[in-house]
């Protein structure tokens, strides 16, 4: 049984040790394929480098986050797009509009997202998407950039049917990760009524952690609990849910 976390800042922990035991107990649980979105330009070599330590389960990804297009925005994205010429990579990501925290910047995220989607293109890449109180902003570009080879990860999908269904009509993705787990989240009733085919699953670790974990850091281990849940959902068992979603991140990534 293979599980795929299509989405991990496991970089993060930089501690040598603590992180080595971070990925022995993926391989305790099956998780044997790590997908690492970077967020910035400091955050480059953090993804490549654990990519280089570890080729066989850890692939990165590269993108400017919208929580990171500020008035520096240009030059980050001169830097990101040199590393991608410079670096095997697997997805431009993570990439989208996040109109949480703050919205000064949303037409250079808007920007911002139009590129990195037009070098997602040109080198016939996926692209995974950040998508944060922001849905029709998002929508609106990937529907007026859809294309024939447009595809990938609707990143940490906690939204309603409806918007579930348009993004798969667009050809993407949802990522699936520990909000499905959360008791009022109602995002088990949203999954339910999709085909597991349309999913992948994810961590977001250190964030969004599983319950029994919430509040606490999160780790890319804790995916078995997601998949988990997902197998509860369809009422099929673990390897069925592993089979598939890991199916379809290779879909998506091409590995």
């Amino acid at each position: 049984m293979v599980l795929t976390d299509t989405h991990t800042h496991l970089y993060y922990e930089t501690n040598d040790t603590k992180r080595a035991g971070l990925i022995q107990r993926c391989l305790n649980n099956n998780i044997n394929r790590l997908f690492l979105p970077n967020v910035d330009s400091s955050s480059i070599s953090l993804v490549i480098n654990l990519a280089i330590e570890y080729p066989d389960l850890c692939f990165p990804m590269l993108g400017l986050h919208p929580c990171s297009v500020k008035e520096n925005w240009e030059e980050e994205l001169n830097t990101i797009h040199n590393a991608i010429n410079e670096n095997k990579i697997f997805a431009i990501g993570e990439i989208g509009i996040d109109l949480y925290w703050d919205k000064t910047f949303l037409d250079q995220q808007r920007e911002a997202f139009k590129r990195q989607i037009t070098w997602a293109k040109k080198l016939k890449l996926p692209i995974v998407i950040h998508c944060r109180d922001a849905f029709n902003e998002v929508y609106e570009i990937l529907k007026a950039e859809q294309s024939e080879g447009l595809r990938g990860i609707f990143h940490c999908f906690g939204g309603t049917l409806e918007q579930a269904n348009k993004i798969i009509e667009l050809g993407f993705y949802l990522g699936i990760g520990g909000v499905v787990t959360y008791k009022n989240s109602g995002l088990d009733h949203v999954v339910k009524a999709l085909n597991l085919n349309h999913l992948v699953l994810e961590t977001d670790a250190p964030y969004l952690a599983p319950i029994p974990y919430r509040g606490k850091p999160n780790e890319s281990s804790y995916l078995y609990i997601i998949a988990q849940k997902i197998a509860e959902i369809y009422n099929v068992d673990l390897e069925e849910i592993a089979e598939v979603t890991t199916r379809n991140s290779k879909l998506v990534f091409g590995v």
